[in-house]
């Protein structure tokens, strides 16, 4: 239940704002909580003052187990969520199970999965105007398919390099640099994951673009390539093998975050120690006080973690290049406190990280204090347990584009009627012969999977841009109706033959 002190209380109105469910209202300038309240803590966040409190012994309503925050949700009200709501005493799902989209799947099943050719090493056509390099027509399961291809100059291009690490390279946001140029910068971590955007318009239309460009291609094409994030980690990158971060190569990615660990493995944990601490620069995982420890027959150890409490047993942690990306360095820093009051000597905490590659056992003494003990066979098996369940560290990217402008023209003569095609589902683009996602709204924004990528594929032009293997395959009769390039389509089989008798040439 959520308690205001009044005498704390500014009036300052962030907990009202801030509440999901509305339920609480300034008055006489001091916050009152309304009767709806599901004791979401989020107030207690968000308030300058400390006027707040979750009182746990005070509960009301129905709690909710759906995730960490537990609401206690009123009689016929929902929880934070909005997702369930207490209906007659019970939690139900406020929405039905939907059973099928009935905007998923390919609007045009006769268009195949794959261009009847690829671009790669078809030349560009220049002007746009012309038509493009190769426009080629089969029929495919009785369906007369066109495939237009080119190679596509694409000054509106980038690349999304993904590395597997907890290795703490840099503050979202760093330059990334190469050579010291500019080429990019640090972007939003994804799971289990640093994130590097490099290239994209601005970059490469600015002093050092040709660099960007250059580089772009390299990692696209899985070459190897050095670069500098500003005030963070050397960085080693080629597409496929382990990221090797200020000279250490990254072996594993970390399985989850350290509450998800705990809530994979709290049974082995729990039957091999008296407390278990996942670090985690994300979450802190500790188990005893999480909810799988509870599912588990555990009841709370006393122990704090080194971290800032988010929510029971979660604690966020702080980043670093210590165990798990955080700042903890040795396991008995991983132990903020003990509570003598709840907990006893001997009580043995195994404390490791989300990849299992660094672990160690600490013991309470009388004190309240903790020592490094040796790691017993059995606590042995349970990091084993973890580190057998993560995944090899790689680094991934995914290339992208926009061929929403004069690339277009190539194909057809009404360029926004490609567009809405491919928008329809009544055209497929491919790059290099691997399937793309088409961004939504306007324009023909993409992302491809380099690896899927007709290996060496994409190259660069001083302008400075990015080429890229582009390929449009649609029905005849669709693209005929796009104001497609009919004159110039020839027969596939056609096309078969002098690229056969070009290699006899080389040859």
């Amino acid at each position: 239940m959520i308690v205001i002190h009044d005498e704390l209380c500014k009036g300052c109105k962030l907990c009202a704002k801030h509440c999901p469910l509305g339920a609480i209202e300034i008055v006489n300038k001091i916050a009152v909580v309304k009767t709806h309240c599901s004791s979401c803590g989020m107030c207690v966040r968000v308030c300058p003052c400390q006027a707040i409190a979750k009182d746990a012994q005070i509960r009301g309503g129905v709690t909710c187990y759906s995730c960490p925050i537990q609401c206690e949700i009123q009689l016929g009200f929902e929880g934070a969520c909005r997702r369930y709501s207490n209906s007659k005493g019970k939690l139900v799902r406020n929405r039905p199970l939907v059973l099928e989209n009935p905007h998923a799947g390919l609007a045009n099943s006769q268009i195949p999965d794959k261009p009847l050719i690829t671009a790669v090493g078809s030349g560009t056509e220049y002007p746009c105007c012309k038509p493009a390099p190769h426009i080629v027509a089969a029929a495919v399961d009785g369906v007369e398919v066109v495939t237009v291809v080119t190679e596509a100059p694409l000054s509106y291009s980038g690349i999304k390099v993904k590395i597997d690490a907890n290795t703490h390279i840099g503050e979202e946001g760093a330059k990334v640099l190469r050579d010291g140029m500019v080429v990019g910068m640090v972007d939003t971590e994804e799971y289990g994951a640093k994130m590097l955007s490099i290239g994209g318009a601005n970059t490469l239309s600015g002093r050092f673009g040709f660099a960007a460009a250059r580089t772009i291609v390299e990692l696209a094409n899985g070459e190897r390539v050095k670069l500098q994030v500003e005030k963070g980690s050397k960085l080693e990158l080629q597409v496929g093998y382990p990221p090797v971060i200020d000279g250490i190569a990254e072996k594993k990615m970390r399985i989850g975050c350290g509450s998800a660990t705990v809530g994979m493995f709290a049974k082995a944990m729990a039957g091999a120690v008296d407390e278990a601490i996942v670090l985690d620069h994300h979450v802190i995982g500790l188990l005893s006080e999480h909810r799988a420890g509870e599912e588990v027959g555990m009841q709370y150890s006393g122990v704090l973690p080194n971290g800032r409490k988010s929510t029971r047993g979660r604690y966020f942690g702080e980043h670093g290049h210590g165990w798990g990306g955080t700042h903890i360095e040795e396991p008995v820093k991983a132990v903020k406190s003990v509570d003598m009051n709840i907990a006893r000597p001997g009580m043995k905490i195994l404390v490791t990280e989300t990849t299992g590659q660094k672990a160690g056992l600490v013991e309470v003494q009388p004190d309240g204090s903790v020592i490094e003990i040796v790691i017993t066979p059995q606590v042995q098996k349970v990091v084993d347990l973890i580190a057998a369940n993560c995944e090899d560290a790689v680094v991934s990217a995914v290339y992208v584009g926009g061929t929403g402008g004069s690339a277009r023209a190539g194909v057809t003569t009404y360029p926004v009627k490609l567009s809405q095609a491919i928008h329809a589902g009544q055209a497929k683009m491919t790059i290099g012969g691997a399937p793309v996602f088409i961004l939504p709204g306007g324009g023909i924004n993409f992302m491809v999977d380099v690896e899927k990528v007709v290996p060496k594929a994409f190259t660069w032009v001083p302008t400075p841009a990015t080429v890229a293997p582009v390929e449009y395959t649609l029905t005849r009769k669709t693209y005929e109706e796009i104001g497609g390039h009919v004159a110039s389509i020839q027969p596939l089989s056609d096309l078969v033959k002098v690229v056969a008798e070009r290699k006899n040439e080389r040859l």
